[in-house]
């Protein structure tokens, strides 16, 4: 019987081989197409960013440009230095110690993830500003004046690196605790019985087993503070974010935004290079740190049991409860409630933006995975990477991309219309909902697009093999098998997108219609007036939308954690 139903997956296998058809070449049309789509803003920015010769060039390096490239590198540094030394530190006493509050502590590290960067900007610049309530309190306290005391400058680099570093370390953290409950217990155990210390055994052994996953997370960290606009721009940090929304908006500078924008690929470029290295050397040993463990790796004196709860506390304290918590009450003051009258507009302008760029993510990540399904090669493996480079290129970067070519598109399909119509209008795209919605659509289809191949890869192949016997055509497949199958996948897709979407700043900034405001829009303007008590309840509103992608991620990343 066995042989039987071998020999038949063989025959249903050869009968679902791709086979040179109009079917097939049209699944694969249709990823290529979604691919150069997605590469258009980084193609429009290679090709038009060299236009002004040498001088104009020079003429950047000259003025804005070394300091764009300090302060953007600088940032990344001590950001991305923060939120490693926090996210590896606690994922390693979660994983390997045992303390009061590890179970709950385990999650809560994660929730910072809610809070955009921007956010939690404004949240420690209204409480740590000089006329703050710890300032205030401060002197109320001690009696000083003015100049009695030194405190910290919120808005500078440091205060930026510091609010970035605090709300992105989960990155690290997940990546770094699922590798160190990956890792062979008897690895660390050996090196404790040749006399190591814990410490000394955890940078030994620990560490650099675990150093790929770190150095993964860390990547995307960078990313995230490569992108960042709302941070630098509240802390007047000059970067690349800054200085292309500068030039494009403030000084109508084109070419100069373009050029900035090339440069800001080319620290893409690498960071992608990081992350997409980093995937081959994640150890995935069986016998974990904590994945069945009976007892702790690492002993714990009771006053280091403390100290590991502090630790692994005082993160999730800083980057999610101060934020939640200060907005909170924030909201429930009288101001706050007599600005949320207008409030349905904005977040009706938020979920018209969310619903059209999560269906156009769906759709498009169904496309990619079907074309996968049917033609496993090195092309299709190429265009769908092509597609899903998105994730890794920051707001302002896409809406300058987008654009220039579009732009002079729009002149052209403009004058044909005018020309041939008689149409007296203005531009047809730009300046339309139409090219905000094509751009969030490539930031976020790799969001979509992984929900969506994870789903797929639990489907069994056969069932696509016996409908493609009894004659069932691509389309009917997709549309009667998959589809129905993929629903949960699709789901969990359109929302993770609809939420992205309603809290990306910089692209929506650039590229939105006068007519459309979002609850990230609102914030932001609000905030950048100092009006942040008017500004707390769509800033909430933003906060708590963030929270369901952050705990389903804690729970598909969280390792089994004994005690």
């Amino acid at each position: 019987m066995s042989r039987i139903t071998q020999f038949v997956g063989r025959e249903a296998s050869a009968a679902a081989t791709p086979m040179p058809g109009r079917s097939i070449d049209g699944w694969l049309i249709a990823a290529l197409v979604i691919a150069v789509l997605a590469a258009l803003p980084i193609l429009a920015v290679l090709f038009t960013a060299p236009s002004g010769g040498i001088e104009a060039i020079s003429h950047l390096a000259s003025t804005v440009l070394p300091r764009y490239t300090f302060n953007t590198a600088l940032l990344m540094l001590m950001a991305g230095s923060l939120a490693a030394i926090v996210g590896s530190g606690c994922a390693w006493l979660v994983s390997a110690c045992e303390f009061p509050g590890r179970r709950v502590l385990g999650w809560a590290l994660v929730l910072p993830l809610a809070v955009p960067a921007y956010i939690a900007a404004y949240i420690y610049a209204d409480l740590l500003d000089f006329i703050g309530p710890v300032q205030s309190g401060l002197r109320a306290l001690t009696g000083w004046e003015a100049g009695d005391y030194s405190f910290p400058q919120v808005r500078s680099l440091g205060g930026g690196a510091f609010v970035l570093g605090i709300v992105l370390y989960p990155y690290v953290y997940l990546l770094a605790r699922a590798a160190f409950a990956a890792q062979s217990r008897s690895q660390f155990k050996a090196a404790r019985s040749l006399g190591a210390s814990p410490t000394g055994a955890f940078f030994r052994v620990a560490l650099p087993a675990a150093r790929p996953a770190i150095a993964g997370g860390l990547a995307l960290v960078l990313m995230e503070v490569l992108a960042d606009f709302g941070v630098a721009d509240y802390f007047a940090i000059p970067t690349f974010s800054t200085g292309i929304f500068r030039s494009w908006l403030a000084m109508g500078d084109k070419q100069a935004a373009l050029k900035l924008a090339a440069i800001m690929l080319v620290f893409v470029i690498v960071l992608v290079a990081l992350e997409a290295s980093t995937r081959k050397g994640r150890s995935d040993s069986r016998d974990g740190l904590s994945a069945g463990a009976s007892e702790p790796l690492v002993a714990l004196p009771p006053a280091g049991r403390i100290l590991a709860m502090f630790a692994c506390a005082l993160p999730a304290v800083l980057g999610f409860l101060i934020p939640a918590v200060h907005l909170g009450w924030l909201a429930m003051s009288d101001p706050a409630i007599s600005a949320a009258g207008d409030l349905a507009t904005y977040m009706w302008g938020s979920a018209r933006l969310g619903l059209a760029t999560s269906l156009t993510c769906v759709v498009a990540a169904l496309l990619l995975v079907f074309a996968k399904t049917r033609s496993k090669n090195r092309f299709t493996g190429a265009v769908i990477r092509v597609s899903t480079l998105g994730y890794a290129l920051p707001g302002a970067l896409l809406a300058v991309g987008l654009l220039a070519p579009l732009g002079a598109v729009d002149l052209a399909v403009s004058r044909l219309a005018r020309d041939t119509f008689g149409y007296g209008g203005g531009l047809l795209l730009t300046g339309t909902s139409l090219i905000l919605i094509y751009a969030l659509s490539v930031r976020f289809l790799t969001v979509a697009y992984n929900s969506v191949d994870g789903g797929m890869s639990k489907i069994p192949p056969n069932l696509d093999s016996a409908a493609r016997l009894l004659g069932a055509g691509s389309g009917r497949v997709l549309a009667q098998i998959y589809a129905p199958l993929l629903r949960p996948s699709l789901l969990a897709a359109a929302a993770l997108v609809f939420i992205d979407t309603v809290r990306e700043l910089p692209a929506t900034l650039i590229l939105r219609p006068f007519n459309l405001e979002t609850l990230a829009t609102r914030t932001y303007r609000l905030a950048s007036d100092e009006r942040l008590v008017e500004a707390s309840i769509p800033a909430l509103i933003l906060l708590a939308a963030g929270l369901l992608p952050v705990l389903l991620l804690s729970r598909v990343g969280r390792p089994k954690v004994s005690g």
